[in-house]
């Protein structure tokens, strides 16, 4: 049986964070219903032209998930919904503080409609604050938790080539999902779990904390500690190293030819002089020469891969981190397995996302409701809002 069998879900959210905690939720056996706004479908498509359909059924994260086509703010459509979260045991949102409240949506009003709704609320800097009302997106969540700066490692700030704050906001709102469901089963209560991306992004800072009262005197960024390094190797590839106790450090300068670097760890006046002499000796030979000395060495290295690289691995293959999901009339699309593996516990068969309201009939019909019905009193609409 699946962890999560019986589990209803009514998923709001539009990007990763959100979507991220009803992607784990829906591979451990939960019923997940997206709502899909008519209007925010309508772009999309019109943007992506004949590869929408590829387009939505490539991410990992809308995988297994049913797809309801609806207009959440039109009157008509209210009704719908309601009769969807009085059912449910988890909204997720993702809107801008105030939005879901105006268009009668609230967790107020729906905690009073179900009582033992746990209502998941991620925005960009969370429902209280100075800055609640504030729109913004990962590397902005980055800057306001004090960890953009220094996440490259180099002296000037620059844009994450991935999606750091959506993937750590994703993680913590599952957490705090399960916990609070967890506590329902205790108190029988609805909760509105706040998770905001900018605190998400602030366990990065954890370590420095650790080591220092005040953060202004962490180590300065850019300059090279004999800790590990990333290296530039003669056919162009990159190897990473992280030795960083003295016992590896000691093997990685023996392995490298240099057994007397092994007592200068620590001697900070000599580190420039280490790092060119060993940035030199690995432009000498190939990546995949020196992953195999240092590896026999028994150092810490390995290479630097790209995405596609990673893909293929036959560890990240072996670990079930690489799915071949089918996709009707199509080649299948390669996705993301689930980064945790729970013995005993079954996962539900991948399923790539179908069209936007694929599954509008369905689930109107499950619930009782008429579509010509709804269609004329504007419930699928593209109109804005009054």
């Amino acid at each position: 049986m699946s962890a999560l069998e019986g589990l209803k879900i009514v998923d709001f959210s539009r990007f990763l964070p959100g979507a991220y905690a009803s992607w784990i939720a829906a591979d451990m056996g939960a019923e997940v219903i997206r709502i899909e706004h008519p209007r925010e479908i309508a772009k999309q498509e019109a943007m992506l032209g004949a590869q929408s359909a590829r387009a939505r059924a490539r991410p990992s994260y809308t995988r297994s998930k049913r797809s309801l086509k609806i207009n959440p703010g039109a009157a008509a459509a209210r009704p719908v919904l309601e009769k969807l979260i009085a059912a449910a045991d988890i909204l997720i949102e993702d809107y801008r503080p105030g939005v879901m409240a105006g268009m009668g949506l609230g967790y107020d009003a729906m905690a009073a409609l179900n009582p033992r709704l746990i209502y998941l609320s991620v925005s960009f800097a969370g429902q209280t604050g100075p800055l609640a009302g504030q729109a913004g997106h990962d590397p902005l969540a980055l800057a306001l938790a004090g960890t953009l700066g220094r996440l490259n490692g180099l002296p000037v700030p620059s844009l994450p080539g991935l999606q750091v704050a959506d993937v750590l906001t994703g993680a913590h709102a599952t957490i705090a999902m399960l916990v609070a469901l967890q506590a329902r089963e205790r108190s029988g209560k609805s909760a509105h779990v706040d998770v905001a991306m900018s605190d998400a992004s602030m366990p990065l800072l954890l370590v420095g904390m650790g080591r220092e009262d005040d953060l202004e005197r962490l180590p300065p960024l850019g300059q090279w500690h004999p800790k590990g390094g990333v290296w530039l190797c003669q056919d162009g590839g990159y190897l990473c190293t992280t030795d960083m106790e003295p016992a590896y450090w000691a093997r990685f300068c023996a392995a490298m030819g240099k057994p007397e670097f092994a007592a200068l760890q620590h001697t900070i006046a000599e580190q420039p002089r280490m790092h060119a002499e060993l940035a030199a000796l690995f432009l000498t030979r190939p990546r995949g020469e020196w992953h195999a000395l240092l590896t026999e060495a028994g150092t810490q290295a390995m290479p630097v891969y790209s995405p596609a690289e990673a893909l293929a691995h036959p560890h990240n293959r072996a670990r079930g981190m690489v799915l071949e999901v089918p996709v009707d009339g199509q080649e299948p699309v390669t996705q993301l397995g689930l980064p945790f593996a729970i013995s005993g516990t079954a996962l539900t068969a991948p399923k790539a996302a179908g069209a936007a309201g694929a599954d509008n009939a369905a689930i109107l019909a499950e619930l009782g409701f008429d579509k010509a019905d709804l269609a004329a009193r504007g419930a699928f609409s593209t109109e804005r809002e009054a």
